[in-house]
């Protein structure tokens, strides 16, 4: 596995060898990487971040083993009541 965290960067070798992995993949998977990457510069060329309140809310929702979901009519209600 790839540790993927900011104290543990990828090495320039590291990447240089699953690059050359990739090379040996069949065109299609090939073709799958290369659009996770175009999405990815898409993402970095974007002005739009997320504050770090943002970010701990997202974390603390996703770690809720309890998640609250709202019917389709919920959610159309709610924002019924913001646009007044």
């Amino acid at each position: 596995m790839v540790e993927l965290e900011d104290e543990h960067p990828m090495t320039r070798d590291q990447v240089k060898a699953i690059l050359e992995r990739v090379l040996s993949w069949p065109p299609e998977r090939q073709a799958d990487v290369v659009h996770v990457i175009e999405l990815m510069e898409e993402q970095d060329r974007s002005p739009l971040r997320l504050s770090d309140a943002q970010v701990a809310e997202v974390e603390r929702r996703l770690a809720d083993p309890n998640p609250e979901f709202l019917t389709v009519e919920e959610v159309c209600e709610r924002f019924a009541r913001l646009r007044t």
